[in-house]
């Protein structure tokens, strides 16, 4: 993929546009997507997977911003959504409800309801209790709904403990070693047609190896549950694909990977169900911010910027790295090893630590980078901080996509 981020002249630009001049017009902190950067990404998957029986569904729980959606409608993804507010962001968008699958492991009455008005292609299940509601829920309103149950493969996937989903100890999925008895069991319900099974070990992943065996697990137990008398149709192997946040991280090879899976299913006759998220925006986003103070205490130097862990929580959250640049080459030769924090009253509140840094000064301008990926759909208000706005990039134009959040907006609602 060819990143849609670069340096001309000293210069840092999103695809022909300058970014500060993003950051002047629009202020900062602001969030920076590349349009063509996010199709480009959704693209590879989509022409690795040409001639196969297969649905990219991509994970809206990744970025959920309207326009982001409507990019990817128009180029004929599906989604994959946790709750009753991302289906209906992918409704405003555009999106086609046949090609929504809802995961999660806490979906409520209101939640399934909406979902079996809209029409979307399945649910995928993560508790024995929960078939029965949408059973139950199917059956009130006249319907059959499509179910596939998200199996637990206990596969390593060698992440983060927050983001790491496969294992026994987590809270998602059915134990593989059980389901098969759990499928036998919901065999009795009248409303709900158990066509699939559906697998996601957790994201992030730089090495495609457990992704492919789980995928041959799951593969293992479709075959199983066929010859039980299930009429297994798709398979659905969730996300979890890495991206590279630190230079020396190696991005994985999305066509080597795709391929492995098409040759693993290779006269099945499955459908395969794929929920990139990450992969799909993360690289095709920063967050711009600015400079406030240059601070140092005894030893130690701080950059103190105008983001913060409400607008990006990922560094507080997980310990992760994103490399930070100046939006023009400093004129101050050297580097300075600093932390980078943002304005709020918490020590967790910080972009980097102890990080080599460019003689960035007040009033300049850095991007936050390979942000695009769970960045504003996980911002917040604490401290009483508006939420940024958002801004996509198409080519030579910019617009605002969503508006910066005003002291007004924060007390909405409040009596």
């Amino acid at each position: 993929m060819a990143n849609p981020i670069e340096r001309k002249e000293g210069v840092l630009y999103c695809e022909r546009v300058e970014l500060e001049a993003i950051a002047r017009e629009a202020g900062t902190p602001v969030y920076v997507y590349s349009a063509g950067g996010i199709r480009e990404s959704y693209r590879e998957y989509a022409q690795a997977l040409d001639g196969m029986d297969a649905r990219v569904c991509y994970a809206v729980k990744a970025n959920g911003n309207l326009s982001v959606l409507r990019l990817l409608a128009a180029e004929g993804a599906g989604f994959d959504i946790v709750s009753g507010g991302e289906l209906d962001r992918v409704l405003r968008a555009g999106g086609d409800p046949a090609k929504v699958v809802f995961a999660g492991v806490g979906k409520t009455r209101e939640e399934i309801e909406f979902a079996l008005e809209s029409g979307i292609a399945a649910f995928n299940c993560e508790s024995e209790a929960e078939i029965a509601l949408i059973d139950a829920l199917a059956g009130r309103m006249g319907q059959q709904a499509a179910v596939a149950i998200r199996v637990n493969p206990d596969v390593n996937p060698d992440t983060h403990p927050y983001i790491s989903t496969g294992l026994r100890e987590h809270k998602f999925g059915i134990d593989i070693h059980a389901v098969e008895e759990v499928y036998e069991r919901a065999r009795g319900f009248a409303h709900v047609r158990l066509e699939g099974v559906a697998c996601h070990i957790g994201s992030q992943l730089l090495d495609a190896a457990p992704l492919i065996e789980a995928a041959q697990k799951m593969v293992a137990l479709a075959g199983r549950l066929r010859a039980r008398g299930f009429a297994i149709r798709h398979l659905d192997l969730g996300g979890g694909l890495g991206v590279p946040y630190k230079p020396e991280d190696k991005r994985p090879d999305v066509k080597s990977f795709l391929g492995a899976l098409r040759r693993l299913l290779t006269g099945t006759d499955l459908t395969l169900l794929l929920e990139p998220g990450r992969s799909i925006v993360a690289e095709s986003g920063l967050l711009l911010s600015r400079v406030l103070y240059r601070k140092s205490n005894g030893n130690k130097e701080f950059i103190v910027v105008d983001a913060s862990m409400t607008e990006l929580i990922r560094p507080a959250l997980y310990g992760a790295h994103h490399e930070i640049l100046p939006l023009r080459e400093s004129r101050i030769p050297g580097s300075v090893v600093a932390d980078v924090v943002g304005p709020v009253c918490e020590t967790g509140d910080f972009l980097a630590r102890d990080r080599a840094m460019p003689q960035v000064m007040p009033g300049d301008f850095v991007a936050v980078m390979t942000a695009g990926a769970y960045g504003w759909v996980a911002s917040s208000n604490y401290n009483a901080r508006p939420r940024p706005a958002e801004v996509l990039v198409d080519g030579s134009q910019w617009r605002i996509v969503r508006r910066r959040e005003t002291y007004e907006d924060l007390v909405r609602g409040e009596d």
